[in-house]
């Protein structure tokens, strides 16, 4: 755009540098409504653009006789300039949906492709936004390299402001069938900024009204640039004047995006071409980030460390005293998650839970929060080692219905060490052996003992090192029953060590009240692939986490599939490893009704 203004300048002999000077401060951001994206002005053609003045394009009169043809050298200066602006140019077809352009509603220019796409058609929760705007980053779900569309809306500046105004205007009075160029400062252009001001940009709202007058240094600025006007006849003792915009094609009012990239703002991965990302220089975000540079960095972007490879930090607070801590992640489809990202006034403030979701791990592995302390879990979190006396660990994902297998195999068992392995619902107590309590079902690996409530009986043989152990659960299906997991946006949210997590209170009475034998639920038990017999019959209904208590130093592996050792061959049913997938379904099915039955009441500023 700083290429476009300083052609114009050449054509301005009252004003030979000062326009340059003058849109230096919108030259990063702004692609001229007159312009298309490679510096000429869209309503004429390239070589008839090189022989008119602007202010032959400016009054639209007497075109001819006003300036004449521009001279020889300053002609090919101007075409030195527009051969070496930005190359990029408009993509054929639009949007998902393929239709075509649509002035009436918001549109948002995807930086990569290139190609505009309807506010319908996008998933993305955008917020306030209004048609013609230019300060924001885009890309579509085909241009993420996460497949997801993003979206970032900038601080615009005053002159971004007017222009999306007016357009505005235009495009309005084009509705009603007037197919007005001209509007009021005083009556129309600062009435629709002071409505539409939060659509408009991310600075927060001016307490005094001294903004007006900066609206008016704005327009007369950059008036002959970008705008026009209409000087108020002397006659009428009026103060008001019209504005307009230089250019009526509102088809090419975008991001300059070229200029973003040339700037710094923006950077382009891939300059090859193909699928391409653009990050700025601040990109610090564990999940790939398409914006930064010199913005003011969101709460999105700093303060959170980068996850472990296994997925939860290592630092973090363990289930107990009546609490249970779940890892909370941002929700990019939350209402008004991108006011609050950009919102700088909740420092000290109880952030709240809807703007999150429940970080559910994508594979099934064992817990580092939901366990004993005093047990050792490995980096990849498929084995565990004891110390002194029973305490147990669950694994990170549960069933509640269907028939499920997994295995684990005996690494090391010292003299006197012993284990029990089971599945335990979400309540069973951590430091104590899987079977004290209602909540968990084990077999012992010393005389092949099962365990329920603290009663133990002789089942089999029991197992030692080196031995592979499978375990089935078959829980029917309920009648009318609700599997959608609770949804946790209703929590309060506490931040540990740079995370924040769901706290969430142990409701122990409710959930043993609850409990009722599941008739045809079961657990069985192998042994190095051998069936060993069926554990427990009309187990509790519920949801089962596989589970593992030691005791003093046996170290136990875990295989949640899908390459088991010994699977059943007599026996239909699914790996464990099968629910990672699944419970990411379900609580989004979760979250989304949460959402759903509280459309409306969700406000940051309640």
């Amino acid at each position: 755009m700083a290429d476009f203004v300083a052609d114009n300048s050449h054509h301005k002999p009252a004003q030979p540098s000062e326009p340059v000077e003058l849109m230096d401060e919108l030259s990063d951001d702004v692609l001229p409504p007159g312009s298309d994206i490679e510096g000429t002005p869209a309503s004429e053609p390239p070589s008839k653009t090189l022989e008119m003045s602007e202010d032959s394009q400016v009054q639209g009169n007497d075109s001819k006789n006003s300036s004449g043809i521009v001279g020889e050298s300053k002609s090919q200066e101007l075409a030195s300039v527009l051969d070496n602006a930005g190359k990029t140019t408009e993509k054929e077809g639009n949007c998902y949906c393929g239709k075509d352009r649509n002035m009436n509603i918001v549109e948002l220019f995807c930086a990569t492709c290139l190609r505009w796409f309807h506010e319908s058609c996008i998933s993305y929760q955008l917020g306030k936004l209004v048609p013609f705007m230019m300060n924001y980053v885009f890309l579509c779900k085909n241009c993420s390299p996460t497949g997801l569309e993003s979206f970032k809306k900038n601080q615009a500046q005053f002159t971004q402001m007017c222009i999306t105004t007016i357009a505005n205007l235009m495009q309005n009075s084009t509705k009603e069938g007037t197919s007005r160029q001209y509007f009021s400062r005083d009556k129309e252009i600062v009435p629709y900024v002071d409505s539409h001001w939060e659509y408009l940009t991310t600075m927060p709202r001016r307490v005094t009204q001294s903004w007006h007058s900066t609206i008016h240094k704005t327009l007369m600025k950059e008036k002959g640039l970008i705008f026009v006007c209409q000087e108020p006849v002397p006659e009428t003792m009026a103060s008001d004047c019209m504005f307009g915009l230089l250019s009526l094609e509102l088809v090419n009012i975008r991001p300059n995006y070229e200029a973003m990239v040339r700037a710094g703002h923006l950077k382009q991965t891939d300059p090859a071409g193909g699928n391409t990302a653009i990050r700025g220089r601040g990109y610090k975000r564990r999940v790939p980030d398409q914006f930064g540079g010199n913005q003011r960095k969101t709460r999105n972007d700093i303060g959170t460390p980068k996850l472990p490879a296994h997925g939860y930090p290592l630092d973090h607070p363990f289930n107990k005293d009546g609490y249970r801590y779940i890892l909370a992640e941002p929700d990019p489809h939350a209402p008004f998650r991108q006011e609050f990202d950009e919102s700088s006034d909740w420092a000290g403030k109880p952030i709240p839970g809807w703007l999150y979701r429940k970080l559910n791990p994508s594979q099934v592995l064992l817990t580092l929060h939901d366990r004993a302390p005093q047990l050792k879990i490995t980096e990849d979190r498929m084995a565990a080692t004891g110390e002194k006396g029973y305490c147990t660990v669950r694994a990170t994902h549960l069933v509640n219905r269907g028939t499920w297998y997994w295995e684990c195999s005996i690494e090391e068992m010292p003299e006197l060490a012993a284990t029990r392995i089971g599945f335990a619902q979400a309540y069973g107590n951590l430091q104590a052996p899987l079977g004290y309590d209602k909540f968990g079902y084990s077999w012992r690996s010393r005389k092949g003992t099962v365990f329920h409530e603290s009663l133990g009986k002789h089942f089999s043989q029991g197992y030692g090192e080196g031995d592979v152990l499978g375990i089935l659960i078959e829980l029917p299906d309920i009648p009318n029953g609700n599997y959608i997991p609770p949804t946790y946006k209703d929590k309060p949210l506490v931040k540990f060590k740079s995370h924040l997590y769901y706290e969430d209170r142990d409701e122990m009475q409710e959930e043993l009240r609850k409990l009722k034998p599941l008739e045809g639920a079961k657990i069985d038990f192998y042994k190095n692939g051998i069936h060993q017999g069926t554990g427990f019959k009309d187990i509790y209904a519920g949801g089962y986490f596989p589970a593992i208590s030691l005791f003093k130093n046996v170290t136990v592996s875990v295989n949640f599939g899908p390459n088991f050792k010994f699977a059943p061959k007599d026996v239909a049913f699914r790996g464990m490893h099968e629910r990672a997938e699944e419970s990411i379904t379900e609580q989004a099915m979760a979250d989304m009704l949460y959402l759903t039955e509280n459309e409306g009441r969700l406000r940051l500023d309640l």
